[in-house]
């Protein structure tokens, strides 16, 4: 089969298509036909082995997977002869996280794995762009995020932002979303009732303050955010650092004001299929649409690569495998 694949760590030029062996699935497993993903910043994380943390799961000195990409959508090619839940031809979306490998024609997994049947009023480039979950996990789950609260969702315009803007709007939240000028006209669309671009105002120094501020980019920090927190606000974000991991355990005991990081793709395959099934329902309902910037064949990859790599993506970069 066709995969993409990285030898070294390193710029998009990297990564090249290349034949690998096709999978063959065992008695529980089932092999997909994948038919598009989603290229991200864990895979341009993964592919740069930078910040340093990083190689901590993506390799020390050199890749530890050779292909990339987590969430998938495609159809079912194979089964083995265990599997009960699906059957040759059905169309399904997942996501192999915390592994890799779906940049590639096929990927196999466990019928148990993060894998549920793909809602039919999607494309399968909309379904691929729906798999990630972090922006359910940080609002639903760490949040709480209920009705009539506030929220202020930093980096809204992106494929985790996009998501949480209409994720919270779905909650009956008030949502803020900060971004550039340019997702500014989407952010509104998606449901957000102010938007605040980044480049002319602090949002967290306008003297408003949020039950939730979501920091999606990873751009600011709790101790910069505090004050624009509500007497139990809660700050939550994607990026690890150690003044997080200081702050987490230290306002979970002290205070009413929280900090919270949380790593979504390490949580059990049994957690991460239940919310493929309810974005499935959210997706049917149409609560929740896909966003893309771009969708690219899988042999222009390297070009997936550099517009994320470019830092100004409104929602997801989609690769597609004919």
């Amino acid at each position: 089969m066709k995969a993409a694949v990285q030898a070294t760590f390193g710029s998009p030029d990297v990564i090249a298509i290349a034949e690998v062996a096709t999978p063959v699935p065992q008695d529980d497993e089932v092999l997909v036909r994948v038919r598009a993903s989603t290229v991200g910043v864990v895979d341009s994380l993964a592919r740069r082995g930078w910040p340093a943390y990083a190689r901590i799961h993506f390799g020390l000195r050199k890749p530890r997977f050779a292909v990339l990409g987590c969430d998938f959508a495609g159809t079912v090619a194979a089964v083995g002869p265990a599997v009960t839940r699906f059957a040759v031809g059905d169309s399904v979306f997942g996501t192999i996280a915390p592994r890799f490998g779906a940049h590639a024609e096929y990927v196999c997994l466990s019928e148990q794995a993060a894998i549920a049947a793909m809602p039919a009023n999607v494309s399968y480039a909309e379904a691929a762009a729906l798999v990630d979950a972090t922006a359910l996990c940080f609002l639903r789950d760490k949040a709480r995020l209920t009705k009539g609260q506030t929220i202020a969702i930093n980096g809204a315009s992106g494929a985790v932002g996009t998501a949480a803007v209409q994720l919270a709007r779905h909650f009956g939240a008030k949502v803020t979303g900060v971004c550039g000028s340019r997702g500014a006209d989407l952010v509104r669309k998606l449901g957000a009732d102010a938007v605040v671009d980044y480049t002319d105002a602090d949002f967290a120094r306008s003297g408003q303050t949020y039950d939730v501020i979501f920091d999606v980019a990873g751009k600011t920090s709790f101790a910069h955010c505090r004050a624009a927190l509500s007497d139990a606000g809660i700050y939550l974000t994607t990026a690890p650092s150690l003044a997080i991991a200081l702050q987490m355990p230290w306002t979970a005991r002290f205070g009413r004001k929280k900090a919270t990081v949380a790593f979504t793709g390490l949580r059990d395959a049994a957690v991460k299929r239940a919310d493929l099934l309810y974005t499935a329902e959210l997706i049917e309902a149409s609560a929740v649409i896909p966003v893309i910037d771009a969708t690219y064949p899988l042999d222009r990859i390297t070009d997936a690569h550099r517009h994320v790599d470019a830092g100004h993506k409104q929602g997801n970069v989609v690769v597609t495998i004919t």
